[in-house]
């Protein structure tokens, strides 16, 4: 009897040339491995770099050579060597991942795991602030209104103590404990789920303190929103209300205190409100900003967009009331 023929399943060969899907695919299977909101944040813009710039010429394949090509991009941007090392990490996570959910050969991800990263030549200095600077931000707020008495605890918090913004925010009464007679913030968890102890200065504690007092609270988050009548937002029983990554630490004129320009985005909006108040015409403030271009483009982009907010609003109006009926409405006037 003659057999009959069987027929052997065949393994999809790897690719090489990988599509935007499969990136896609890879890139998913990178942001799940990691458990960290802030390395998710972090691989997630190297890893959309990468594909944007594989993507923007035909790519032979996803190979070594194309990975070293990419090296040789990022230094021509004059970028940072740690930089440069991290945006190379996330792309041998990519292929890695790319190799285990069997779109790439598991030799050519070893072959771009291998890719070495940029020496570090020499320590960079960094702009630091002096301890004269460090006390005048801290002595900016006044400490009489509620507000100043909250940011003057921040920023002690935040000098003294060396935590991150995100640290700050999350930090709540069970965390600031005594051991051995002294103070300090306890299992404290950071960046990566890392789990540490920091010591507290009498003088912060003393500052931090004068701000549970005056706001009365006794529990829950430490640091709370604060609404412009002077009380604290949020319930103190599930420790609901506090501050978020952007609030809190925001007064105009503290960076004066330590001497440090402002942004020039900030500088268009204030100029931009200032001017609107009184009446004046945005666009004539060139003469305020004549040695920065872009100011001046950013300033004219906001005062257009602004126009067409108001044409849009002012067309539903009309739209929606009948003609006969229609209030009269007198144009504004823009310079």
């Amino acid at each position: 009897m003659s057999r009959k023929p069987t027929w052997k399943r065949t393994r999809p060969k790897p690719k090489a040339v990988l599509r935007l899907p499969d990136l896609d695919q890879a890139k998913s299977a990178v942001l799940n491995s990691l458990t960290s909101a802030d390395a998710q944040r972090g691989y997630r813009h190297a890893i959309d770099e990468f594909v944007e710039w594989y993507c923007s010429e035909p790519r032979l394949s996803f190979s070594r050579t194309v990975v070293l090509r990419y090296r040789i991009h990022l230094e021509s941007r004059n970028l940072a060597p740690g930089t440069i090392n991290l945006r190379l990490g996330a792309v041998r996570r990519l292929a890695y991942e790319a190799a285990d959910c069997g779109l790439l050969s598991p030799d050519l991800a070893a072959r771009i795991r291998r890719i070495k990263g940029v020496k570090k030549i020499g320590v960079r200095l960094g702009n630091w602030l002096t301890a004269e600077q460090s006390q005048r931000l801290w002595q900016a707020p006044g400490g009489e209104r509620l507000k100043e008495k909250r940011d003057r605890a921040l920023l002690a918090v935040l000098l003294a103590c060396g935590l991150r913004r995100h640290e700050a925010v999350e930090l709540n009464f069970g965390h600031i404990q005594q051991r051995e007679e002294h103070w300090a913030i306890v299992d404290l968890k950071g960046k990566a789920g890392h789990t540490r102890t920091i010591p507290m200065p009498a003088w912060v504690k003393n500052v931090v303190d004068q701000w549970i007092q005056a706001a009365n609270i006794t529990s829950g988050k430490l640091f709370r929103r604060v609404h412009r009548m002077g009380k604290t937002w949020g319930r103190e029983a599930d420790g609901k209300g506090g501050l978020a990554r952007g609030s809190g630490v925001c007064q105009e004129g503290w960076d004066r205190q330590v001497s440090a320009p402002r942004s020039p985005q900030n500088l268009c909006t204030a100029l931009l409100r200032r001017r609107r108040r009184t009446g004046a015409n945005p666009v004539s403030a060139r003469s305020c900003f004549d040695s920065d271009n872009r100011t001046i483009s950013r300033l004219q982009t906001a005062d257009s967009r602004c126009r067409q907010r108001q044409d849009r609003h002012r067309a539903a109006v009309l739209t929606e009331c009948s003609l006969s009926a229609l209030p009269t409405i007198q144009p504004e006037t823009f310079g």
